[in-house]
């Protein structure tokens, strides 16, 4: 059978979804994103190995938590989608269970995005920068994958949450974020956007594993400023 990377597990989640969730945070990511505060799930040999068994035995402890709130489990990274035949044979156990699942994605996968679809309730998608070079420059690579998936989403029917941190000098121009605002307004199924802010909770990280931070200096998104945007431009 096999077998799954996985770094860490939250039971009671509360911003990744609908309802109180499980969130599995997979080991394993081969984007580079400037803002990171999980650097630690990068390496795709981390983590402790679950089967799919293993791990949906595991999520169904607190479905009394997430049932009695309309919440269910969620996928996260790390990229999910990266581990596609673990992936797969855990959503199908838990569609099997009778639980809702969300993945919470970049989109830089490898393949397989209509049969992990055919087993996922909801797709948050995180969108880095809609300009391809600047997405190139903050992530570390190409658009194009993302953008793939994203289209495999649109084809499936997809709910869908749109996520997009907002870092200072970076992402938080109006003209960026409006364009932002545009390019959602093409999507289907959108049913929420959320302007996460840019904080350096886990930059401290960096420095344990003696890599460089590449955002040192830029200081936290202001939350009420991005409040006011998130109002003006997107609500």
């Amino acid at each position: 059978m096999v077998k799954g990377k996985i770094h860490s597990i939250e039971s009671m989640g509360l911003v990744d979804g609908p309802g109180i969730r499980v969130v599995v945070f997979m080991q394993g990511c081969n984007i580079r994103c400037a803002y990171c505060h999980n650097p630690d799930t990068w390496d795709k040999n981390g983590g402790m190995e679950y089967t799919p068994y293993e791990l949906v035995e595991k999520i169904k402890k607190y479905r009394t938590y997430f049932e009695s709130s309309g919440g269910g489990v969620t996928f996260s990274g790390g990229e999910p989608l990266l581990q596609k035949e673990f992936l797969i044979q855990t959503l199908k156990l838990c569609k099997e269970a009778g639980i809702h699942t969300t993945i919470d994605t970049a989109g830089v996968g490898d393949g397989m995005y209509e049969e992990i679809l055919k087993y996922t309730d909801l797709v948050l998608f995180d969108i880095k920068h809609i300009d391809s070079e600047k997405y190139e420059n903050l992530v570390k690579h190409s658009i194009n994958e993302s953008l793939n998936f994203l289209k495999v989403v649109q084809e499936k029917d997809k709910k869908m949450w749109i996520r997009h941190v907002v870092v200072p000098g970076i992402t938080d121009s109006r003209e960026h974020l409006i364009n932002i605002k545009k390019f959602i307004d093409t999507l289907k199924n959108v049913e929420r956007v959320e302007l996460l802010p840019y904080h350096v909770l886990g930059s401290n990280k960096y420095e344990v594993m003696k890599m460089k931070y590449r955002l040192e200096g830029v200081e936290p998104m202001d939350k009420e400023k991005l409040k006011k945007m998130q109002k003006e431009i997107f609500d």
